[in-house]
């Protein structure tokens, strides 16, 4: 069975001086290490290990050839997004990389698409970056999970998740900046706690804020981890509804009502996690997504969908490819997978 996967993640090989460009310190950048190997910096700290593969067209393409993944849509690392800065320079940087993303995808185009980042602190700046990369041929926008103190309920964020539907930009929400930092200062804490509690944090602002009454059902919105905590407590949360006036006073329905107005990825590396997350979200709203190519995802993509024997054939076929080519408007997979030099003669 081929695949689509929705959730990859690209660096460019450089990118312009940040810190020169704006005269400000603490920004991202690539410090090359090794022939394939470099740092992703924050001014002078440390970040992330990264290979060749977040940049070299090839590189990913062997891999999904090897996995028999005929697309990938690809998006920035959330570091990138620079809601912290004065939104015309999160403009700009959104350009830098929006425009990078392309040149990776030029390579392959039929196999490779882009999601868009936008500067999401600014809301007529954001719906105006997101209308040119769709038109620049981006198949979507990846945002972050809050800005600051803003929630996904924010009036200003549900303008632009409205132009998102207006626009048939599908919207990919991946957690970032996360919470209680300070208790979580070593064995990868952050990613391993806080990104789930951050995935279903946004998830219940739009709930029980009453955020999806003022949302269209067009609105195609997916969220990274397989929706981090939300699946899994979701019982918790209707059961508070339904005895805690405090939780149901925006919320006009139960929580476990608004699971047909999104999806999710299927980034949980548990086949037991994978069964329930297709019960509780439906088969129709979870699509393979790998985090390809950091060491926290998926290592053979697609491998825990293909293995687990209590999915039908169906079901899997529909995480694997359907569901994610009719959320993305992509055209019909072909029935084999080509090698990467042939992809990167694509036209």
């Amino acid at each position: 069975m081929t695949a689509i996967d929705i959730h990859a993640h690209f660096l460019p090989r450089h990118w312009p001086d940040l810190a020169a460009r704006f005269g400000t310190a603490e920004w991202p950048w690539m410090k090359h290490t090794a022939a394939g190997k470099a740092m992703l910096m924050v001014g002078e700290r440390e970040f992330r290990p990264v290979t060749s593969a977040c940049w070299e067209a090839a590189i990913r393409l062997e891999a999904m050839d090897r996995d028999g993944v005929e697309v990938q849509i690809i998006s920035a690392t959330p570091l990138l997004f620079s809601y912290q800065r004065p939104a015309p320079q999160a403009l700009e940087v959104a350009r830098i990389f929006n425009d990078a993303a392309l040149e990776i995808c030029a390579a392959a185009p039929r196999r490779l698409k882009a999601l868009c980042q936008v500067p999401l602190q600014d809301t007529e700046l954001a719906c105006r970056e997101l209308s040119r990369a769709m038109a620049d041929g981006h198949v979507g926008v990846q945002i972050g999970n809050h800005v600051g103190r803003r929630e996904l309920s924010d009036e200003g964020i549900v303008t632009f998740l409205q132009h998102c539907a207006t626009e048939g930009a599908a919207v990919f929400v991946h957690p970032w900046d996360m919470m209680a930092q300070e208790r979580m200062s070593k064995y990868q804490l952050p990613w391993l706690v806080s990104m789930p509690a951050e995935t279903q944090l946004s998830i219940l602002w739009l709930i029980l804020s009453g955020a999806f009454e003022r949302l269209p059902r067009s609105l195609k919105l997916c969220f990274a981890h397989g929706g981090g905590s939300f699946p899994y407590l979701l019982g918790r949360v209707d059961n508070a509804w339904h005895h805690r006036d405090l939780v149901r006073e925006d919320c006009p329905k139960p929580p476990s009502s608004y699971v047909d107005r999104f999806c999710v990825d299927g980034a949980v590396f548990s086949a037991d996690a994978l069964g329930l997350l297709v019960k509780v979200m439906g088969e129709d709203r979870v699509m393979l997504g790998s985090d390809y190519p950091f060491p926290l995802g998926e290592q053979r993509i697609g491998s825990l969908v293909r293995s687990v024997p209590e999915l039908p054939l169906r079901v899997r076929e529909k995480i694997l490819h359907a569901n994610a080519r009719r959320f993305f408007g992509l055209a019909a997979v072909q029935p084999a997978v080509r090698t990467a030099a042939a992809a990167l003669t694509d036209a």
